[in-house]
């Protein structure tokens, strides 16, 4: 079996419900772009500006936040979808009377621009942050009577899985969500998964993590469906092989990752502009002989990354095209970047970033902030969210919790004990930064509301 291009880039537009909205009439913007643009007007999309890339809360206003970082990825993830369209269009004809260049480019865009959107405050630190309540004693009391698949969403949480709950249900709820077509909510599902170490298979890039809740499986069953998925069906749940451009969109924030983490270490002083101009001239020899324009250093590492990016991009285009048959069976298992001819080049300034980047003390120090603040926020919530009234009367505090929840919006009401937990870190997971941290110190005393504040 083969995956379908015009299936696959279908526009029909899914909700939560798991079903789908009426096609549009055309329109001066395409289905894709449109996309994009309920996207990057969505507050979730907002929120970002003040979310953890890696170096949280900084005081130097070029370096990047989850925002800036998505942006810069859905920058690349439309040059590689576009070159990739290219060829795809001369490869198989009869695609021209579905798509055009432009709109493989805008799909991948799309999709590139939200691939980040369900991440929880502290960026990775506040995913482990999450999970770790849930693996507390607190945490598995809350959830005792859950199954182990809908455990298994708390207590090792995904913020890959709270994208597609973002875009797909919290986002205009009682619209049915965004209504994204199935094109562009394929491509930015890198994994196609629900939750469960037995759905992991060696070798299978999209099976490393899950990328769905327990609740919304149905609408991603629906959404693998219309655009021809090949479940995983050896594996023991729901599983499904990856949309070939969710390739592209992991390419994109590899590249950027890989790259842009090393300019913001320079520019704040953790790496060592020599140690970075290296790493990036080695991934574009031809090009040194143009640095002798350039006198000031973050000059020089802002050219290297430019010219890199774009060479990377045309290696992660050769290897997609090259394995397109297998991408389209379902067998490629390896990430696109780990195959490209300077995949050791780019691994070693993902090392370099690690050592000197992601360990930095005050990176550090705000990470395990995360853990206090997202840990103690889950402490205060989930205890009131999950108790059950039929248990007896409900302590003050559970009931001034749930009040304060219910005053922030957060639905309760006539749910289950998982869907009123998964409220809750629908609630946490999307705060900023600094609201996470203001929340807890008002929650906690450290801050009081108002005059004493």
């Amino acid at each position: 079996m083969t995956m379908d291009w015009q299936q696959l880039l279908s526009r029909r537009r899914l909700s939560f419900r798991g079903d789908f909205q009426a096609m549009s009439p055309v329109h001066l913007r395409s289905a894709f772009e449109r996309d994009w643009d309920r996207i990057l007007f969505s507050t979730a999309f907002r929120r970002m500006h003040d979310k953890t890339q890696v170096f949280p809360l900084p005081d130097n206003d070029v370096v990047h936040s989850r925002l800036t970082h998505s942006l810069e990825v859905a920058s690349v993830g439309r040059s590689l979808g576009k070159n990739v369209g290219r060829t795809l269009l001369e490869r198989h004809p009869a695609l021209a009377s579905h798509v055009d260049i432009h709109d493989l480019g805008d799909i991948v865009a799309a999709g590139c621009l939200a691939h980040d959107i369900g991440n929880p405050p502290f960026g990775h630190a506040g995913e482990n942050a999450i999970a770790s309540f849930f693996q507390s004693d607190a945490g598995r009391a809350a959830t005792v009577g859950l199954s182990p698949r809908e455990r298994d969403d708390f207590e090792r949480f995904e913020g890959n899985a709270q994208g597609f709950r973002v875009l797909t249900r919290l986002q205009l709820e009682g619209n049915g969500g965004l209504h994204l077509t199935s094109a562009t909510l394929a491509a930015f599902s890198k994994y196609p998964r629900e939750s469960g170490d037995a759905l992991r298979r060696p070798g299978q890039v999209a099976t490393k993590k899950h990328g769905v809740f327990q609740a919304d499986t149905a609408a991603f069953a629906a959404l693998a469906r219309e655009t021809g998925l090949l479940p995983l069906g050896a594996l023991p749940g729901a599983a499904w092989a990856r949309h070939p451009l969710a390739f592209l969109v992991e390419a994109a924030d590899d590249i950027c990752y890989s790259i842009l983490d090393i300019e913001d270490g320079t520019r704040l002083g953790h790496v060592q502009p020599a140690n970075a101009e290296q790493l990036l001239a080695a991934l574009v020899p031809d090009d040194l002989a143009r640095l002798a324009a350039f006198s000031d250093a973050m000059e020089r590492i802002s050219f290297l990354r430019a010219r890199a990016i774009g060479r990377m991009i045309d290696q992660c285009v050769e290897v997609f095209l090259d394995h397109e048959a297998a991408i389209l069976d379902g067998s490629h298992g390896s990430s696109l970047a780990d195959q490209i001819a300077d995949a050791a080049q780019l691994q070693a300034l993902k090392t370099l970033a690690r050592n000197a980047c992601y360990r930095a003390p005050e990176v550090l120090e705000i990470e395990l902030a995360g853990y206090e603040a997202l840990g103690g926020l889950l402490a205060t919530f989930v205890p009131a969210a999950a108790a059950d009234p039929r248990d007896g009367p409900l302590a003050e505090k559970q009931q001034k919790t749930l009040a304060l929840l219910h005053g922030r919006g957060v639905k309760l009401a006539g749910s289950t004990t998982y869907e009123r937990i998964l409220r809750v870190t629908d609630y946490v997971s999307g705060m900023t930064d600094r609201h996470a941290l203001a929340t807890f110190r008002r929650l906690t005393g450290i801050a009081i509301p108002g005059r004493l504040g």
